[in-house]
């Protein structure tokens, strides 16, 4: 799957960091001092895969979907939440769902939010629906996209997705981006125990064939639906040791301070992995990121119980930029890293809801 080169200099303008500091990027603190420089931007709940760590088919009947009748925030909404959250000091908006590629029209939301101030402007999706979008993503200003994917046999990929898109979809969807130049391409795997971790030496072998950067994500307790056990979690520390018997790796600095990503560099030189390790090696001091829902919830973390509604504030005409700085100061989320002694039970948001 070898695409055509993109320009470097398209590449390094991807890659280089913000130079734009103000009084306000110093002053929107959270009660542990963490700024808001990121924000995840779900454009819908739906999705046509059924993850078994995110959007499982046989979801329990005691955990209802939030937000039922209310409607999606259309284009216009969304740009202006992304543009009040602009004008304080994020910096990186990155568009979920659910699926966001299952949104109807979502270029037109695309080039709307690339007129914003925004230094990095990308989406995570699962690929299958990007050969056909690509193109029309790129010339309306996307900048890169990070696919989900956990396996590279179609047995193991049908079981991780329980949909009816096959696995050559979603490579399609990784080679007509990287044509396009949504690159730096990086892609995401899940890893569950019982479930794919025979596919980690797989998917890094291609990863590196292909020159793509690989993040291992620990599989995590997001939501109620997905009936997680710490049984479960393959940690990073288990999937280092593997691939590092077979391919030697070192550390190296993270691109940006606020990073959930630990990055490893093979010695060989053939490229980058990083793994999330939210559950055994929690990242809460250091993150930046704040998330809204395809209904309007802003929440300040991907595990938090509640949030605070833009969507009515913003339909009323108010300005949005007063009620998400005091929400942002309020904040004192660090879930992971009181897991052990948090109640169980606790009502949270599913991941297909305000993205992974």
């Amino acid at each position: 799957m070898n695409a055509p080169l993109v320009p470097i200099e398209r590449v390094l303008s991807r890659l280089e960091p913000s130079s734009r500091t103000s009084s306000s990027d110093q002053e929107l603190l959270d009660q542990r001092k963490r700024p808001l420089t990121d924000l995840r931007l779900s454009v819908t709940d739906r999705c046509n895969f059924r993850c078994p760590y995110c959007k499982p088919k046989n979801k329990p009947r005691h955990q209802p979907a939030r937000g039922n009748g209310e409607p999606l925030l259309d284009f216009d909404e969304i740009t202006n939440i992304a543009s009040a959250l602009v004008d304080l000091t994020v910096r990186k908006v990155r568009l979920t769902g659910g699926e966001p590629l299952v949104r109807r029209g979502l270029p037109q939301l695309v080039e709307q939010l690339a007129r914003l101030r925004i230094d990095d402007l990308c989406m995570t999706t699962n690929g299958s629906l990007l050969a056909s979008q690509a193109a029309a993503l790129s010339d309306a200003g996307l900048g890169r996209v990070t696919v989900s994917l956990d396996a590279l046999d179609e047995v193991t990929f049908r079981r991780m997705t329980d949909g009816h898109a096959s696995l050559g979809s979603v490579l399609a969807g990784i080679e007509a981006a990287r044509r396009h130049g949504l690159v730096p391409v990086k892609i995401n795997m899940v890893v569950q125990r019982g479930l794919n971790e025979h596919a980690i030496l797989p998917m890094a072998g291609w990863a590196r064939r292909e020159g793509l950067e690989l993040r291992f994500i620990e599989y995590m307790d997001v939501g109620c639906a997905n009936g997680w056990q710490r049984g479960d979690v393959v940690t990073a520390t288990e999937i280092l040791k593997l691939v590092g018997q077979n391919w030697p790796l070192e550390a190296v600095p993270n691109r940006n301070d606020h990073d959930t990503a630990e990055r490893f560099r093979y010695l060989d030189g053939a490229g980058h992995i990083g793994v999330v390790a939210s559950i055994s090696r929690p990242f809460c001091s250091d993150c930046a990121r704040a998330r809204v829902s395809s209904k309007g919830m802003l929440y300040p973390c991907l595990f938090a119980p509640s949030g605070v509604d833009l969507a009515g504030p913003l339909r009323e005409g108010q300005d949005l930029r007063p009620l998400i700085s005091g929400f942002w100061r309020r904040r004192t989320d660090r879930y992971s890293e009181l897991r052990a002694i948090m109640p169980s039970g606790l009502s949270r948001p599913e991941m297909s809801e305000i993205g992974g």
